[in-house]
């Protein structure tokens, strides 16, 4: 299926936060979807987030539907396909509720949908509507990095990995459930974990570790000598650091961000604006400088107007308001707190960016060692070095990306110290002695 190209300009509303917050009972009840199912169910749910709730129904442009899901916007059939399997799959969840009593229930995942005149409209039970929007509990899953995925199996386990990120692992399940979230239960040939290791796990789990934010590592425990139950390791992937840039407010999307970087306003510093003061705000502080005619610093001039809330007099004259004292008091301590805080976020993204570069100087150091080595010497080495990482993560991912992978940085540039400890001296420090 010819994917469709993305088009961020098209998205407004709810669409442009990239995140949809997926409640833990709605990630396990739609393991039977297919890729193309699970896609568009987690993009309706990211439109209809807001008022999933208060609304009866929800409507998203055909075009953009297709366009966030990736596929060709001229294929009605499809779509319609699919979104008649999401209205036909029953959701299941069966889960605590505030007083710990057990609560089970089942709802199908779209009460209806239609497709008229280019737009989809549709809508959630309310039972189930309730529970996808439970803050509680839930995963934020980027609706960009689901694009990456080409299996079903592969999407749906990011889905239920991603939620544990910050614990670093899943837990333990049994085979029982893995196999329900992975929409192969009921099936004889997965009752074998055999088969359910090469067709089902090993796949899914590579294409999570190259498509997604996270990496992860299954591990497995036996009752007996049968495999029972099973969890996976998780880590942040560090080679796909693009996507750990938090917007999910959709800053960047915002007419008023793009204005500021027009006039040259360094990205983080227009988020900044946005978050502390409010698009209107700073909005009303561009219309009052781009009033003002040729100034020496336009961006300056813009701090200045933000940081004194400048305003244009009533007589028509462009003039700074005079604050009252307290008020003046107010944004001087604000002001002084701004600038606390950037001197600190300033030496602490310095401080990051000296240490990328000192990786990136040792790597190029590796990268040349490693070049002057004959293929005896550098098999030996890779070897050896794998004999060192205790992680089976860490040994994949070596071996996927040899000695420039980021997740054993710190390990390979240790072990090429040890055996070429003058290789790394610092350009500096010899020209100085």
């Amino acid at each position: 299926m010819a994917e469709q190209a993305f088009d961020a300009e098209r998205l407004t509303g709810a669409l442009t936060r990239e995140t949809v917050k997926k409640n833990v009972a709605a990630i396990h009840i739609s393991g039977k979807l297919t890729l193309l199912q699970r896609k568009l169910s987690n993009v309706l749910l990211l439109n209809a987030y807001d008022t999933l709730t208060s609304a009866r129904s929800h409507t998203i442009d055909a075009r953009t539907l297709a366009m966030m899901v990736g596929y060709n916007s001229n294929d009605v059939d499809s779509l319609r396909a699919s979104l008649r399997a999401l209205a036909e799959t029953v959701a299941e969840w069966d889960m605590l509720d505030e007083q710990g009593h057990q609560e089970w229930g089942v709802s199908a995942l779209l009460s209806y949908a239609k497709l008229k005149n280019g737009v989809c409209e549709y809508a959630y039970s309310p039972a189930l509507a309730q529970k996808l929007h439970d803050p509680k509990i839930y995963a934020l899953i980027n609706v960009k990095i689901q694009r990456n995925f080409t299996s079903g199996h592969g999407l749906a386990l990011y889905e239920n990995c991603y939620r544990f990120v910050r614990t670093g692992s899943t837990g333990w399940w049994s085979l029982d459930i893995f196999r329900k979230l992975m929409g192969v239960d009921g099936s004889a040939y997965y009752e074998s974990f055999k088969h359910l290791n090469a067709k089902i796990i090993k796949p899914a789990v590579a294409e999570v570790n190259k498509s997604s934010d996270i990496i992860i590592e299954p591990q497995t425990r036996k009752k007996g000598r049968a495999v029972s139950e099973i969890r996976f390791l998780i880590k942040e992937n560090p080679q796909m650091a693009m996507f750990q840039i938090d917007d999910s407010d959709g800053l960047r999307n915002l007419p008023v961000y793009k204005a500021l970087r027009g006039q040259g306003v360094s990205d983080r510093l227009a988020r900044q604006w946005i978050t502390e003061h409010g698009q209107d705000y700073v909005q009303e502080k561009l219309d009052y400088v781009s009033g003002q005619g040729e100034v020496k610093s336009r961006v300056g001039y813009l701090r200045a107007a933000i940081n004194g809330d400048y305003s244009v007099a009533q007589e028509g004259r462009a003039t700074p308001s005079k604050p009252d004292p307290e008020t003046e008091a107010r944004l001087a301590a604000e002001r002084e707190a701004r600038a606390a805080e950037k001197a600190a976020e300033d030496a602490a993204f310095a401080a990051r960016a000296a240490e990328r570069r000192d990786r990136a100087r040792h790597l190029d150091i590796v990268e040349t060692l490693v070049s002057r080595r004959n293929p005896t010497q550098r098999d030996a080495d890779k070897r050896l070095f794998l004999s060192r990482l205790d992680s089976d993560l860490d040994r994949e991912h070596f071996r996927q990306h040899g000695w420039r992978s980021a997740l054993n940085a710190g390990a390979i540039i240790a072990f090429w110290q040890e055996l070429e400890p003058d290789a790394f001296d610092d350009p500096a420090d010899a020209a100085e002695a």
